[in-house]
């Protein structure tokens, strides 16, 4: 006769082996999702309220964060388009300290191993700036300063450029200063300014225009009015841009000169308060954005 206490063993075996079972197939599903995307370029510009957060994922499945926003909303953001069981991050690029682009970048540090970091080398002596780079110091990535004409290969196709700054800038003000750098695979680019003003803009265009011609640009300065000037949403000729911000900001963004700007131009708009995340898809000939 079969005792209580057998029972309840074989209930919880059971238990443990249905657990096991589902655990299995979530990954298997996971990993074919994931799988699934391979051969394609993924930029996902995530929802992490007032700032900015890119993550680009390769068609070789190399993971580059642009960004963080501040708080812990970025956390959640790689947890829904990253598979569970991934911890690593191959690159982060922050585009100038600021909190609300840096101040995440810290959690993911503590939660992810980084291979690669790079940074403006602007200086903004604040509490999560020293945190940032004490975390930096402590993951053992390998640090990269960003200047004009700096390229990383993904080696899969895809090519991240440094469009700015052209020179070592410590004591530029911290949105003059971000990073304006620009993301192609085959046919297709993305240009990614950080909080660049206008001067920036006009500056990088005197520089090369040529260089700046892009499917997607990421709206400077979260679409602040102080940004994204004529001339040059002119030369870059996106097909749409992003706007990323939160609903209840108190600076007005985007603002609605800079919308009006857009639409003029014929330029579709997407925003992270309204549209939440922002994704785009490519495999080198068309580019979707996904809905």
């Amino acid at each position: 006769m079969e005792t209580r206490g057998q029972a309840h063993m074989q209930a919880k075996q059971f238990a443990l082996g249905a657990a096991l079972i589902l655990l299995c197939a979530c990954f298997l599903v996971g990993y074919a999702v994931f799988s699934a995307r391979e051969g394609l370029l993924e930029v996902a510009f995530l929802p992490v309220g007032q700032g900015d957060a890119v993550l680009i994922t390769t068609p070789s499945r190399k993971q580059i964060l642009i960004d963080g926003g501040r708080g812990t909303h970025v956390l959640r953001e790689l947890g829904a388009v990253m598979p569970f069981f991934d911890r690593s991050l191959d690159m982060i690029v922050a585009t100038h300290p600021d909190t609300d682009h840096i101040g995440g970048l810290v959690p993911v540090f503590e939660r992810f191993a980084v291979t690669y970091f790079v940074t403006g080398g602007a200086v903004h002596d604040t509490d999560v700036a020293r945190a940032l780079s004490a975390r930096v110091a402590a993951s053992g990535a390998t640090v990269y300063r960003a200047e004009r004409g700096r390229v990383f290969d993904f080696g899969d196709g895809v090519v991240l450029t440094i469009l700015f700054p052209d020179r070592s800038a410590p004591n530029l003000e911290t949105n003059t200063a971000s990073i304006v750098m620009r993301l192609t695979y085959a046919d297709h680019a993305f240009l990614l300014t950080g909080d660049a003003p206008r001067a920036i803009e006009e500056y990088v265009l005197a520089l090369d225009g040529a260089l700046l011609e892009s499917d997607v640009l990421k709206a400077g300065h979260h679409g602040s009015k102080t940004s994204s000037g004529d001339a040059f949403i002119g030369m870059v000729n996106p097909t749409y841009t992003v706007f990323s911000r939160g609903c209840e900001n108190s600076y007005g963004h985007p603002h609605a000169e800079v919308v009006a700007r857009f639409k003029r131009f014929g330029v579709v708009a997407y925003d992270t308060c309204t549209d939440g995340r922002v994704v785009f898809r490519s495999d080198g000939i068309l580019l979707e954005k996904l809905e």
